[in-house]
């Protein structure tokens, strides 16, 4: 039997803390943990505005250190789970990387490259398909993320005495 914190919402829990640590960063909240076999591989979380890299999503920086654990860049016997459904840009990785598994929290309907605005995991003609199971305490992910886009349109907003946008 799975020991619990490596389940798919053991793991979730584990990057929902992840991506409160970004939050307290000053970064969007998301967190990403890789699991392989009976073990946590990697553990990332966004690292954008820290770096001031574009490409330091969670994901990215979860694959890099999996393939660094594992000691190859196939993945096909990882699992990433992560609080939000991926960019273009990450699920576009995954598929680089041969992941076997993806497990995200919500949705992302604008930029969701799993299935909501895009699908590049399951894309027919790629050479490799990423198996997908979203919706993983959707409602805490969910929450995280909307909470931190509220305050931030309220500080915002509050930093400007017209309401105005720019001077």
């Amino acid at each position: 039997m799975i020991r619990p914190e490596l389940t798919d919402e053991g793991c979730m829990r584990l990057a929902l803390r992840l991506a409160e640590e970004a939050e307290a960063a000053g970064e969007v909240p998301v967190g990403a943990v890789v699991r392989h076999g009976d073990r946590i591989v990697a553990r990332a979380r966004n690292q954008v505005e820290m770096l001031r890299d574009a490409t330091a999503h969670a994901e990215m920086i979860a694959l890099t250190q999996a393939s660094a654990a594992v000691g190859d860049w196939r993945l096909t016997e990882c699992t990433l789970v992560v609080t939000k459904e991926p960019c273009a840009m990450c699920a576009g990785a995954m598929v680089n990387a041969r992941l076997g598994r993806l497990v995200y929290g919500c949705p992302d309907p604008r930029m969701g490259a799993a299935g909501s605005a895009l699908q590049i995991t399951d894309f027919p003609g790629m050479l490799h398909r990423v198996e997908v199971t979203g919706g993983v305490l959707s409602a805490a992910c969910q929450a995280l993320l909307q909470e931190f886009f509220r305050r931030r349109r309220q500080e915002e907003k509050g930093g400007r005495e017209d309401g105005q946008i720019g001077q």
